[in-house]
């Protein structure tokens, strides 16, 4: 007997998380975009603010009709609760929603939850069966584990501004401490739910920006614990393969990666010197690598500046080689591929009042609706009814926590 479960067109239609409630204590980046993706997968994410303050990210830019656009974006499928967890009966509100959660997401720095008497301990005896997530910048122990700690902190500290630019340490544009340790952690969760299933035991999740820096360094760590190498910045090249690189063209710049030697041979065959894949300098990657700043680059780069981008890009992909124009952030988002994969999603943002886009999910759940579900709340918006809904507080006691400033 077959122990396949049959999909009908409805159970394919729910989203993954849909039945989880996670409470989200986090602020700024890293912990919001980890539950971004939590709830653009169907998950319940209460997001919990100082009431009459918020989230510092509102005030960041862009802004549109006095709001933020950055934190629409890393707030959107979210519901708002307004909470002031420095009261005892707001410690006591929050404590009861827990029993009634999957998940705490925090981002505070370390030891602020404990001072609040509200740390994992404290929290697991009040629901054994929660997960416990936390993002920070050097883990929960050791000298450094107070200290707070902002993307270009942990770039700087983990080694990605040492391997990043051309002549001068440089920062990554993004935040990719923030956004690959809201990844991270909300991978994590998700490993810890799937257990959860089996075991029906909770968990506490740790993710600290340091640790997510130095394991995204790819080769530059094994070059150093390998072979004792200490990696420094190179500009748009690869130092491991060649010729990967960004040229310039007669009207502009691209991008090519010659990952294999079948790649190379076939740009030894479109450049009109096919004699090059069998010279001894250039008849393996090992060598490429060793001779491209010297040699190799200057060849391609005569090559590629005769034409224009337009007539390299037909070259180049009909021979199968990978290519990219080198585009700005205007012609990124009209750009059909994109378009075409949903990745600009329109909301009518709350805060804002009118629709803005914004990116999508990466993640394509086929079956599941790619659309956005709901606007990053206004600071407390939903928290009348999640009083009512999930703890069963009546309209009067509810009166009486906003008059006493508790919500």
């Amino acid at each position: 007997m077959s122990n396949e479960v049959p999909v009908n067109a409805f159970a394919a239609a729910k989203k993954p998380l849909e039945g989880i409630r996670v409470l989200d204590l986090s602020h700024a980046y890293s912990g919001p975009f980890c539950t971004m993706h939590l709830a653009d997968q169907g998950a319940e994410v209460i997001k919990l603010e100082v009431p009459g303050k918020g989230d510092q990210s509102r005030n960041w830019a862009p802004f549109k009709n006095g709001s933020s656009g950055y934190f629409a974006y890393i707030n959107r499928n979210k519901y708002g609760l307004s909470l002031n967890l420095k009261a005892d009966e707001g410690k006591e509100i929050f404590k009861k929603l827990v029993k009634e959660a999957d998940v705490v997401v925090e981002n505070f720095r370390v030891g602020t939850m404990e001072k609040l008497g509200l740390g994992y301990e404290v929290l697991k005896e009040i629901n054994p069966r929660l997960i416990y997530a936390s993002i920070n910048g050097f883990g929960l122990e050791g000298p450094m584990a107070k200290r707070p700690c902002y993307d270009i902190i942990a770039q700087a500290m983990g080694g990605m501004m040492s391997v990043t630019g051309i002549n001068e340490p440089t920062k990554v544009g993004p935040a990719i401490a923030d956004n690959y340790s809201g990844t991270y952690l909300s991978l994590g969760i998700v490993m810890a739910l799937f257990q959860r299933e089996r075991t029906g035991m909770g968990r506490r999740l740790d993710v600290s920006m340091l640790d997510t820096i130095f394991s995204i360094l790819e080769t530059s760590s094994v070059e150093y614990t390998v072979a004792g190498h200490v990696s420094k910045p190179e500009g748009n090249r690869d130092p491991a393969i060649s010729p990967f690189d960004a040229y310039k063209a007669k009207d502009g710049a691209f991008v090519m990666a010659c990952g294999t030697d079948g790649f190379w041979k076939s740009l030894c065959e479109i450049m009109g010197q096919p004699e090059l894949a069998e010279a001894p300098r250039f008849i393996n990657n090992t060598k490429r690598c060793e001779y491209y700043l010297s040699d190799l680059k200057g060849i391609i780069s005569a090559w590629t500046e005769q034409y224009t981008v337009a007539e390299l890009e037909e070259m180049i992909v009909e021979a199968g080689i990978p290519f990219g124009r080198i585009l700005s952030l205007d012609q990124v988002c009209r750009q059909e591929t994109l378009l075409n994969r949903n990745m600009l999603w329109t909301v009518h943002d709350n805060g804002i009042g009118e629709e803005i886009q914004i990116p999508g999910t990466p993640i394509k759940m086929h079956g599941c609706e790619d659309q956005v579900q709901r606007s990053a709340p206004t600071i407390g918006q939903d928290t009348d009814a999640i009083l009512a809904d999930i703890l069963h507080l009546s309209g009067d006691e509810i009166a009486r926590l906003h008059t006493e400033q508790v919500i």
